[in-house]
């Protein structure tokens, strides 16, 4: 079992930023794929980002790219997001994922996940 949890969610302005972060316990944290995702009311949930075991290769949808910054601290067993220029559209629960397979995230069924945080954008 691997369980998760996010923090650092909150109502910042537009043009603000926000890091979000996961903290992981359970099994192993570096042999697990670390994944993003949010949900909009009234939306599907939508994968954000995701970021490999070891090498820590890092992939974004592109309403993202060059705003959000996937990364992990494998000594901390923690994923982070880091949110710059933040949009109205960027609201949305915010929850983190895990999984062996890259794909299996990256298909938005990934074996874990936390509870989510709330952010949203506001002026």
């Amino acid at each position: 079992q691997v369980q998760l949890a996010e923090s650092g969610g909150g109502r910042v302005q537009p043009g603000g930023s926000l890091r979000l972060s996961c903290a992981a316990s359970g099994r192993t944290f570096i042999n697990y794929v670390m994944g993003w995702f949010r949900q909009a009311p009234g939306k599907e949930r939508e994968w954000v980002a995701q970021i490999t075991e070891g090498a820590g290769v890092t992939y974004y949808t592109d309403s993202v790219k060059g705003r959000f910054t996937i990364s992990r601290d494998n000594t901390k067993n923690t994923v982070y997001l880091q949110m710059n220029s933040l949009k109205h559209e960027d609201t949305a629960i915010y929850y983190c994922a895990a999984d062996r397979d890259s794909w299996t995230i990256r298909r938005g069924s990934p074996g874990y996940w936390g509870q989510g945080t709330q952010v949203t954008v506001s002026s």
